[in-house]
Formats: structure tokens, sequence, C-alpha cells
């Protein structure tokens, strides 16, 4: 009797190890506050009345109809528009007729579910003073804010697990020889750990197949998941966020914003070439040899370009010999396997710059705006539409299109019907 008993509980609690595991991933996924700010955050405030590109969210359950309106609404709200939806249309009309990203077939009923609970619980502390260099991100200080990551809950009940099963194994193993002890029988032969899980195993190798199977799948879609979110170079320095010191304080707010300066003027390569340029020193001296002085910092940073191109202010002679190139700090970076053309996108894609840099007029030191990741990428593909209209470079194909998909007057025409989401395209 003792010896099926504790029999089927180190059955059971293996079992439940097993499973806790296999769903580990799923628990995780679950997390409202790391959905909202993947797929939110860029556009929206969570607790604020701040406005972004949309409205600030606090107070939405005040607002919004009741019922899954909201729950529908961010899985698609294209639909609710067409459909005539009063407040849908509202809103839509509020905001200039911005579309907002259609999550249906992105997010689940259940990641949605998790946002909701996210917005409906009360808002995170306010952070406090910023460290040593404000605005700059310091590695660690996100993962800090979290609080306790639940892996490490989910590890630490595993262990304790562990542990409450080797108990269990000690006391059945007592109990079943004193039970032969009594009837005469001999004691069972001493048996390590490893050895009862192989027997186990041994004896129900369906089961562990069948687990194995769904454990290899699980992985594979935990791979996928992570090189689909993958960060440049996995360093906190290329991520969205990154605001490093350059060598001479250059305002891009001073230059591009007051001064209303082309980008094009200084990256001059940006629509010949598929990288956009790193100024030289000669772009700065032809505005620089005429001024000397600057109007937050006055002398001091345009000397450093003076030294940069050996020039004297006071002769107005360039001497190569005492030039020491500007050593600039690159903000942007892709790794070595992937391809991006400034040129594709700028000249015949007809993108703006601040797309993909954010509003660099407005930064005094340019920051890395977005993340640069394949997800962040394929969803900018799948909901930019073609600039084909007056385009020749896409003149013959948009004939073809309008033929193929003549009637269909709702068709949009995205980077991702010309084959913007195929592999080669930006990997080698």
């Amino acid at each position: 009797m003792y010896s099926r008993m504790f029999h089927f509980s180190f059955k059971s609690l293996l079992g439940t190890a097993m499973m806790l595991v296999l769903f580990a991933g799923n628990i995780i996924a679950q997390d409202g506050a790391k959905l909202f700010k993947q797929n939110c955050a860029v556009c929206h405030a969570s607790h604020t009345d701040q406005k972004l590109t949309g409205p600030g969210l606090k107070g939405i359950f005040d607002r919004a109809p009741k019922g899954d309106w909201l729950k529908n609404w961010i899985l698609n709200n294209e639909k609710m528009i067409k459909a005539g939806d009063a407040y849908a249309n509202k809103i839509f009309n509020d905001y200039g007729k911005a579309a907002m990203t259609v999550f249906e077939g992105q997010l689940t009923d259940k990641d949605v579910d998790a946002i909701i609970a996210f917005l409906q619980a009360p808002p995170p502390a306010a952070a406090g003073p910023k460290g040593p260099a404000a605005g700059v991100p310091v590695a660690g200080a996100e993962e800090a804010a979290k609080g306790i990551d639940p892996l490490y809950l989910i590890l630490t009940f595993v262990v304790v697990l562990a542990i409450l099963i080797t108990a269990l194994r000690s006391v059945r193993t007592s109990l079943q020889n004193t039970a032969n002890r009594s009837e005469g029988k001999p004691e069972n032969p001493e048996m390590t750990f490893s050895q009862e899980i192989k027997g186990w195993i041994s004896g129900h190798r369906r089961l562990v197949g069948v687990f194995c199977i769904i454990l290899g799948f699980a992985g594979m879609k935990s791979c996928w998941d992570a090189c689909y979110n993958i960060s440049v170079y996995y360093d906190w320095k290329t991520q969205k966020g990154y605001h490093p010191d350059q060598p001479i304080k250059f305002s891009h707010k001073i230059h591009a914003g007051d001064n209303e300066i082309a980008c094009q003027y200084c990256h001059f390569s940006v629509e010949k070439s598929r990288h956009s340029g790193i100024p030289t020193v000669n772009i700065c001296m032809n505005c620089h040899k005429g001024i000397q002085e600057g109007p937050t910092t006055g002398k001091t940073e345009i000397a450093k370009i003076y030294d940069a191109a050996g020039y004297d202010p006071s002769t107005g002679k360039y001497d190569e010999s005492k030039a020491n190139p500007i050593k600039w700090i690159k903000v942007y970076n892709l790794p070595d396997h992937v391809y991006f053309s400034h040129q594709q996108h700028v000249v015949v894609g007809k993108q703006d710059c601040a797309n993909c840099h954010g509003d660099v007029k407005s930064m005094t030191t340019v920051e890395q705006k977005n993340p640069l990741t394949m997800k962040w990428c394929i969803e900018c593909h799948r909901k930019t539409e073609v600039a084909m209209e007056g385009n020749p470079y896409y003149d013959r194909l948009h004939k073809a299109l309008k033929e193929k998909y003549k009637g269909q007057y709702d068709v949009k025409f995205t980077v991702e019907k010309i084959g913007g989401l195929e592999c080669t395209k930006c990997h080698y």
C-alpha cells in the first residue's frame, strides 16, 4: 500500500515538474507589461494622459464602450471603422485618420487580455532621479525596474520540487523495506536517483517520446521568437534609446531644426548609396570657416572642427600635417548579414528619414529611436504602402498589379505584396 502510494506521488510530482517546464515560456509570454511595451508603447502612454502618436490610455475604460469593444479595437480597428462603429470612427477622425496597427494575427486573445489587465492595474511607481548621465541608458537598469523575473520564480520552484522529490524517494524506500522485512521478503537493492529515472523512462517510452517531440517543437518556437526579436549584437549600446556622447557636441536641433539644413547636405550619399555617409570635416568647414562661434557652446566646439581640419582661423590657412580626423561614434548599427539600402528606401520608396531615425530635427544629440529588430522591419513592410504614383521605378509593376487586382478597391499595395518579406531581400 505504502509502495503504491509513494510511487504514485513520485510520478505525479515528476509529471508536474515536466509540465511546468513545458509551459514556463507560455506563462512568461502573457506578461501584459512586456506585451504593451513591445507593441503599444511606441504610440501610447499606458497610465497617463500624455499624447504620443495616439492618445494616453489613462481612463480608457471610462471612455471606451463596455464589453469586448476595446479587445476588438486592438485586434482589428480597421474592421470596426469600416463596419461603422460610432466611437471607432470618432477616434479615427479625432486623430487625423491615422491608421492604427492591426494586431489580428500578431497577438492572440490571451495576449490582448494580458495587455488589458496591465492597463487596468494601478500605474507603476514614478521613476526616481536618473543616473550620472541623464537620459543615457544604464546596463541592467531596465531589468531592475521590472522587479522579480517570473523565470527566477519558476526555477526556484523547480529546485524546491527536486528537493521534495528526493525526500519522498528516501521515505518511500524506507517504508518499502520495512514492509518487506515484516513479510519476510528481501529488501530492495539501493538504487540511485538516476537509476530510478532510467527505470521510469524505460517503462514509459511512449510518454517520454511524445513529451520530447512537444518539447522540441516548443524549443524551436522559442528560438524563432528569439530570432524575430533579436537585438543588434545583443549590446545595450546599440539598442533603442542608445545615446552616446560624441567627440564634438554637434546639435542636430540647431543645424537641421533651427537652421533647416537638409539631411542630404551632410549625409551626401544617402540618395546614391546603401550608406547615408558620415560627413567629412570639409563639409563642416563649408560653413564654419566663416561661422566661428556657436549659439550655445561659443568657440569651444568649433575649435575642435578646426583642429580636425588642421585649420588656423587667425591666418585662414590649412596645415594637413596638423589634421586630426574626428572619431564619430556610430549610433545605428546593423549586423554584417543584413543588407539595407538607403537609396532604395529614400529615392525609390520615398521614405522620410524620420520614419526610421525619429525626429532628428528636435534632438541635440542623436538617439536611436527604433529597435531595428527583424520584427520591426517586417511590420514596417507589412503596413507601408508602395509609392507607385508618379514613380517611374514602379510604372510597369503598377500597371500589372492594377490589372491583377481590378475591382478590389480596398487593396493596399504594401511592400509585403511586392516581395518585401522574402528572406533574400535583406539577408545574403
